[in-house]
């Protein structure tokens, strides 16, 4: 009884809490005085005009003009309607179209001799609903686990956040230090929020730790025979310091997240099995979880690539349709991510030994309840 009373507790809380989640993302449809932009909304859109484009390269386009009509949401201009005239193209590369409904943030200056412009589309709704359907699923699915994970994102968020502005007001004086210690905290809050402190989690933290650190210390290495000849970190956008300990920086946090997977997987399955079989010695648990490691080591690998090439493939394009060859392309935009995913897969990699010979060592004798 105390039992049935407690999981239909669980469940009315879960199903109060994504209830209550939704509403607060409807709310944000409404939220416009809590903003010091200017808001409005949408009410109309008239097509005025289109033409097509060719580039010396052969790349068409169409170009679309629009007036849009907007009303005020908030500030002194609130209720004030103005009609905007926005050019965009079909590729929406720098540009992009308005609908009705849509609300957007204006530019309204103090000279009325000047136009008013809109300066993008006010996103937070679109944001907070998928943030709310993570939760929700995670809540759903895993209950209380979900919540952890979630509150882990959460506060990893928060310490990510915390960090880049420590490492803005130092102007990058100490990235080196302030970065390794975040990712070590990275792995042992994550860890501890969703394994719980226990033999398990420590296990997994010592393998995630050793596996990232050793690919760092491989590829530090690699790169001091090498003498980094290849490494463009010219190509870096948009960077205010020096940018090879950024790179390293991302690379080290990066290669933490490929192996705390791998390293969680691997130790959860060998206690998992030594649950089921106590009497396993440790030279057939470091074996076992080998055959684990192998066995998901490729479709890692290739997740990480896969996203690498995700993350590239809409500025590849780019530069391919301008009149860049492979090797230019390459350079500029795909060699450092190449580099990040070749880190991580040796992180991977030496995680599976680690991983499995700390759990045959560490591993109790008797299977002890967490």
């Amino acid at each position: 009884m105390k039992q049935w009373i407690r999981q239909h507790w669980q469940l009315s809380l879960t199903i109060v809490v994504v209830v209550l989640g939704l509403i607060g993302v409807g709310l944000t449809r409404f939220n416009a005085g809590l903003y010091q932009q200017t808001v409005a909304q949408v009410t109309q859109v008239r097509a005025q005009s289109q033409s097509s484009t060719t580039d010396e390269f052969e790349n068409k386009d169409m170009t679309y003009t629009q007036v849009v009509t907007v009303k005020v949401l908030n500030k002194a201009h609130r209720g004030r309607i103005y009609h905007i005239k926005n050019t965009y193209t079909r590729s929406g590369a720098m540009d992009q179209s308005y609908r009705v409904g849509s609300q957007v943030f204006l530019r309204i200056p103090s000279d009325q001799d000047s136009a008013v412009t809109i300066q993008g589309l006010k996103r937070d709704t679109a944001l907070a609903f998928v943030v709310w359907l993570a939760f929700a699923l995670l809540l759903l699915i895993m209950r209380f686990s979900g919540l952890m994970a979630f509150l882990s994102v959460g506060l990893n968020a928060l310490l990510f956040y915390a960090a880049i502005q420590i490492d803005l007001m130092t102007n990058g004086g100490h990235i080196y230090l302030l970065f390794g210690v975040l990712a070590v905290v990275f792995a042992a809050l994550t860890l501890w929020l969703v394994l719980g402190f226990s033999r398990q989690m420590v296990v997994t933290f010592g393998a995630t730790v050793a596996g990232t650190g050793l690919a760092v210390i491989i590829s530090l290495i690699v790169f001091s025979v090498t003498h980094e000849r290849g490494v463009t970190y010219e190509s870096m956008q948009y960077v205010t310091q020096v940018p090879r300990p950024l790179f390293l920086v991302e690379t080290i946090l990066g290669s933490l997240g490929a192996v705390m997977d791998e390293s969680t997987d691997i130790v959860a399955s060998l206690f998992q099995l030594k649950t089921e079989r106590p009497d396993i010695e440790s030279k057939q648990v470091f074996k076992s979880g080998i055959k684990i490691g192998r066995s998901i080591m490729g479709p890692l690998i290739n997740v990480l690539f896969l996203i690498f090439m995700a993350d590239t493939f809409a500025m590849t394009l780019l530069y391919l349709r301008n009149g860049n060859n492979w090797g230019y392309t390459f350079t500029m935009n795909m060699s450092l991510g190449m580099v990040q995913s070749l880190i991580s897969g040796i992180g991977i990699v030496l995680a599976i030994p680690v991983a499995s010979w700390l759990a045959s060592r560490l591993m109790p004798r008797e299977v002890l309840p967490r």
